[in-house]
């Protein structure tokens, strides 16, 4: 009797243990979710509004209008259709581009102050 306390206190008995908890679906999908709002904030939504800022422009252009190509070619605009426009590089040269391939609208007077 006095031999099993002593053994009880050294030696504690080992009782059942409930099964851990599986956590929540939520809780399991919350990091992700938070990765992708970041990504999404971080990567997604700037792109999207440059691209946006870029389509007004290119759909407000109109002829005389000063511009660079993303090919870094810069001219007056001669010509706009649907999908190209006609742009004078040099005196007599106009080569076709397309209206997506505008990369930035140049403020007035910039081409003849190139050429001079």
């Amino acid at each position: 009797m006095f031999l099993d306390k002593i053994i009880d206190v050294l030696i504690p008995p080992a009782f059942a243990q409930a099964a851990p908890e599986q956590p929540s679906v939520v809780a399991s999908f919350l990091p992700l979710i938070v990765i992708f709002a970041i990504f999404y904030f971080l990567l997604i939504r700037p792109q999207q509004k440059k691209q946006k800022e870029h389509q007004e422009m290119v759909d407000a252009l109109e002829v005389g209008a000063e511009v660079v190509t993303a090919g870094g070619v810069i001219g007056v605009i001669q010509l706009i259709s649907d999908d190209w426009i006609h742009l004078e590089i040099a005196e007599g040269t106009v080569i076709k581009v397309q209206r997506g391939t505008i990369g930035t609208l140049m403020p007035k007077g910039t081409y003849k102050n190139l050429k001079s």
